[in-house]
């Protein structure tokens, strides 16, 4: 890889890392990247994917503020990110994804809509009695449904993750987030370990990615918290229709 290359790789995976934290569209940044240095696209996806889990590492630490009293629940819906991160890579290395891709686009939309009305949505539920600390057996299955997305691919997976945190778990947003970076660390942690374990990665691609990557956690991690949840809330959902958009023009 050239200098040049290089250069565009990192400065890709700093901003992936920053986008991570707070929204969760880096891959739409660091894939198409590595692509156009000439990676084959799966072995673009493999690597992209293993070079931003630092990356996510970073994000959790710039969180740890907010993850206080949150471990019995990082555990819980922990365990639903890695089953699904492990099943998604698996997907992406033995079958086809076509009709796979054809879904995400809708699936990210639906998420926007979902973290817009959250609110009323919230209150809904609340008045049913289906609020539960650690979000219930319906989020945590919701969750390793989101964990085979990110770790198949996982564009917009943060978005989709704090829209289901903040619909069935009542507690501050800037809380969820964090633990949402928490979640897509798992997710594409143990995808990770699929990819490195029966897969061709990259090291150098990876490596670049990695490295601007976990100075953007750093950053987003700044930058995240000081948004007030109202501001949050819009910031994601914008996020995630710009993703749903570029992968519908893609894709349709």
């Amino acid at each position: 890889m050239s200098l040049s290359s290089a250069v565009l790789v990192a400065l890709a995976g700093l901003a992936a890392g920053t986008m991570n934290v707070i929204v969760g569209s880096g891959s739409l940044v660091t894939f198409p990247t590595l692509l156009a240095v000439g990676l084959a696209p799966v072995l673009a996806n493999v690597s992209n994917t293993v070079g931003l889990v630092p990356g996510s590492v970073s994000g959790v630490t710039a969180y740890r503020r907010e993850l206080r009293g949150q471990l019995a629940r990082a555990m819980r819906l922990g365990l639903g990110s890695v089953l699904g991160g492990v099943a998604g890579a698996v997907l992406l290395l033995a079958l086809p994804g076509t009709v796979f891709r054809r879904v995400i686009p809708v699936l990210i939309v639906v998420a926007c809509i979902l973290m817009a009305v959250q609110p009323r949505v919230s209150r809904w539920i609340t008045e049913r009695g289906d609020r539960h600390p650690h979000g219930g057996s319906t989020l945590l299955g919701a969750i390793f449904a989101t964990g085979v997305y990110g770790g198949y691919f996982g564009a917009a997976q943060g978005v989709i993750l704090l829209a289901l945190l903040a619909t069935f778990i009542e507690d501050d947003l800037q809380r969820l987030n964090g633990l949402k970076n928490v979640l897509t660390s798992l997710a594409n942690g143990s995808a990770a370990v699929v990819f490195i374990a029966a897969s061709h990665v990259s090291w150098e691609a990876a490596g670049l990615v990695a490295a601007g990557a976990v100075t953007g956690g750093q950053i987003g991690g700044r930058v995240g918290r000081r948004l007030r949840p109202s501001v949050l809330r819009i910031v994601v959902v914008a996020g995630g229709l710009a993703v749903s958009g570029v992968l519908f023009y893609k894709y349709y």
